[in-house]
C-alpha cells in the first residue's frame, strides 16, 4: 500500500517536472527565435526595436503558430497512445478465452489509458495555450513599455 503511494507521488512529480521542462524549453526557443531572427537589430537595438514596431506583433503571430503546432503534436502523440491501447487490448482478446480475467483486465486497461491520454493532451494543450499567453502579455507589457 505504502509502495503504491509512493510510486502515485513521484508520477505527479514527474508530470508536473515534464510539464515544466516543456514550457521552459518553449519559451526558450520562442526567446532565440524572437531576437536573433532580425541581425540587424544587434548593431543598434534601441533604435531598431522602436522603429519597428510591428516586432511585437511578429513574435506574437509566431508563438500563436508554434502553439499550433504543438497542439497537433499533442493531438497526434493523443491518437497514437489510444490506437496503441486498442491495439493491444485486441491482441490479448485474441489470445486468450472469451469472458476470461485477463482479457476483461486487459479492456479496462486500455479504457484507463485511452482516457488518461485524453486527460494528459489536455493538460498539456492548456500549459501551451498559458506559454503563450504568458509570451503574448510580456510582448505587449515590452510594445507599451516603448509605445510610452
Amino acid at each position: 500500500m505504502k509502495l503504491n503511494y509512493v510510486t502515485k507521488q513521484l508520477s505527479t512529480v514527474k508530470r508536473w517536472m515534464a510539464t515544466t521542462l516543456f514550457c521552459m524549453l518553449a519559451i526558450a526557443f520562442l526567446w532565440q527565435g524572437a531576437f536573433f531572427s532580425n541581425t540587424s537589430a544587434m548593431a543598434a537595438p534601441t533604435a531598431t526595436l522602436i522603429a519597428s514596431s510591428d516586432a511585437g506583433d511578429k513574435v506574437q503571430e509566431k508563438t500563436s503558430k508554434d502553439a499550433g503546432r504543438a497542439k497537433n503534436f499533442i493531438e497526434d502523440t493523443k491518437d497514437k497512445v489510444k490506437e496503441a491501447a486498442k491495439s493491444n487490448a485486441s491482441k490479448v482478446d485474441q489470445a486468450t478465452d472469451n469472458g476470461s480475467f485477463v482479457e476483461r483486465k486487459a479492456k479496462r486497461d486500455a479504457a484507463t489509458i485511452q482516457r488518461r491520454a485524453d486527460e494528459d493532451a489536455t493538460r498539456t494543450k492548456e500549459a501551451v495555450d498559458n506559454t503563450k499567453n504568458v509570451v503574448e502579455r510580456t510582448v505587449d507589457n515590452i510594445k507599451d513599455a516603448f509605445g510610452k
